[in-house]
């Protein structure tokens, strides 16, 4: 229950792609969905991914996060909760399980523009770390990981199961703050890559 003393401050809020602890975070960007490659996949929350369900992927956002999704172009909104990271293509900001973009009636075309807004503050602070980029054949990540270490201390590589395949991950650090990881990711755009910072759990 509300007191009429709590009920008249609303939580901060932050709109700069940057989740902060204690404050509500809403962003606005590209959404794709993904399916078939993943069901039946344990996602990074160690959940099953149900591609007929409504869930889905964030880079940075705590997993179990339970946001609401707009899409921009009809205004359709659902709920659903964070359980996975993604998406790895940097021009896109969430991955929608299909039965969630079903939901937002743009399943058809793949991507839509959608508005994004947790339902709570976001809670605790985190590690971060960047992705360099993801291979099929693990030779490449390990050529990569051999080129970047002269440059970086810590590069790892980490495997992706999927149903269609096997990936391979070139990550780099563990950083304390978001905002030193994306400039770690500046520096790997640098070196012709395309980088995303992805909070790790």
């Amino acid at each position: 229950m509300f007191f009429a003393g709590c009920a008249a401050r609303e939580a901060p809020t932050v709109s700069l792609g940057v989740p902060v602890p204690g404050q509500i975070y809403r962003e606005t960007g590209t959404a794709s969905w993904y399916g078939k490659e993943l069901h039946g996949k344990k996602t990074a929350s160690n959940e099953v991914f149900d591609l007929a369900g409504i869930s889905a992927a964030h880079r940075t956002l705590p997993l179990g996060t339970v946001l609401r999704v707009t899409n921009l172009d009809n205004l359709k909104s659902i709920k659903l909760k964070i359980n996975d990271r993604g998406p790895f293509i940097k021009a896109r900001m969430l991955e929608l399980s299909y039965g969630a973009a079903k939901e937002l009636d743009f399943a058809a075309q793949g991507t839509a523009r959608v508005k994004i807004e947790t339902l709570g503050v976001v809670r605790n602070s985190a590690q971060y770390t960047v992705q360099a980029a993801i291979f099929t054949e693990e030779e490449n990540a390990r050529m990569l990981k051999r080129r970047l270490s002269r440059k970086f201390e810590v590069v790892t590589i980490v495997p992706l199961e999927m149903n269609i395949a096997r990936f391979f991950c070139v990550r780099v650090g563990s950083y304390a703050s978001q905002e030193r990881a994306e400039q770690v990711a500046g520096k790997l755009t640098m070196e012709g890559l395309e980088p995303v910072v992805l909070r790790k759990d």
